[in-house]
């Protein structure tokens, strides 16, 4: 294992000091482990929903601010946004956000159908928010906000059918990068990792294939997570993996190491799972047995991360890590 004292070398992120944290348990081995106190957002946290998971957060100000998964009492599929001190202790905003169109022509693709499953990504002056948008089908909604209050809507990314739109935090060879996942328009029993790029953040194209799904806990479909860190290993990604048992889908969740510059070329790919639905709230819920990261926040000092994930698609959960145990585990159990 690489020191903290190297951390800087390994993690190319700010300081974040203030993320949540939890020391590893005493006599605990595993790579990543779970909050003590999850769920952190129970599926009822505002009046309006009927469960809240699969969400995204972002550091802002001197607290955090996310995109949170609600599921209505209709059992409508929409997000809304979310502030907190301390990235434990949410105020979700009941309502669910409204997008403005950023444009005239976007207006033609604004109707709201459904929204689902978001990410957050901080590129040059804002924050960028995709999502699985209902458009004739799931594709990729892209849009930005400055502030968590107004948000504005670009064009789909995508045609039907995709999902796990996910951007990395810089640009890449002087494009826009994305990780996006091709489906259908069904409850997908396939699926595999592809990179595409845009000059704009409109045009989206050069689609590379990265991975697909493998063998074990990944071997019906994977999709990328949350936004890739970018270490001097490559870009860590934290992905979900699925296994198709006799009683359904099985999510859990890995890591892999992408080419810095070329990240449809997979460095390193650990074969085990870092954390699989086996917790109460992870296998008891509207979904059952799902363990699903949106976001993960790093403090580049420490080299600490904590990852928000959904609980069998009914709360939101906080598991813990650090950056370099994590990439020395994909290094040390690579397929």
């Amino acid at each position: 294992m690489h020191s903290s004292s190297k951390m800087d070398e390994i993690v190319s992120s700010p300081s974040v000091p203030g993320i949540p944290w939890e020391k590893r348990p005493d006599g605990c081995s595993d790579v990543v482990w779970r909050y003590s106190a999850n769920p952190i957002i129970h599926h009822d946290h505002i009046p309006s929903s009927n469960s809240i998971f699969n969400s995204a957060v972002a550091p802002y100000g001197t607290g955090f601010a996310g995109v949170f998964r609600c599921d209505s009492k209709t059992r409508q599929m929409q997000i809304h946004s979310g502030h907190s001190d301390d990235g434990m202790n949410w105020k979700i905003d009941n309502d669910r956000i409204q997008f403005v169109p950023a444009d005239e022509r976007t207006q033609e693709i604004a109707h709201f159908e459904y929204a689902y499953d978001p990410r957050v990504c901080w590129i040059e002056d804002r924050y960028y928010v995709t999502w699985c948008n209902g458009y004739y089908g799931p594709t990729i909604g892209v849009g930005y906000t400055y502030d968590f209050e107004n948000y504005f809507q670009l064009e789909n990314a995508y045609l039907p059918f995709n999902r796990n739109g996910v951007l990395f935090p810089r640009k890449i060879n002087g494009k826009y990068a994305m990780l996006n996942r091709p489906s259908d328009n069904g409850h997908t029993p396939f699926g595999d990792i592809y990179y595409s790029e845009s000059p704009d953040m409109t045009h989206w194209g050069r689609h590379r294939f990265v991975m697909g799904a493998s063998e074990g806990w990944q071997s019906t479909k994977i999709g990328a997570g949350p936004i890739p860190i970018e270490t001097s290993e490559g870009w860590l990604l934290i992905y979900h993996g699925v296994l198709t048992s006799c009683n359904g889908f099985v999510y859990s969740f890995g890591a892999a190491l992408l080419d810095l510059d070329k990240p449809w070329q997979v460095r390193y790919r650990g074969e085990p799972y870092l954390l699989a639905p086996q917790a109460s709230y992870e296998r008891t819920g509207d979904v059952p047995n799902v363990a699903f990261p949106c976001a993960a926040l790093v403090d580049g000092d420490s080299g600490r991360m904590a990852i928000y994930y959904g609980g069998a698609d009914t709360v939101v959960c906080l598991a813990f890590a650090y950056v370099n145990e994590i990439v020395d585990f994909i290094k040390a159990f690579a397929a």
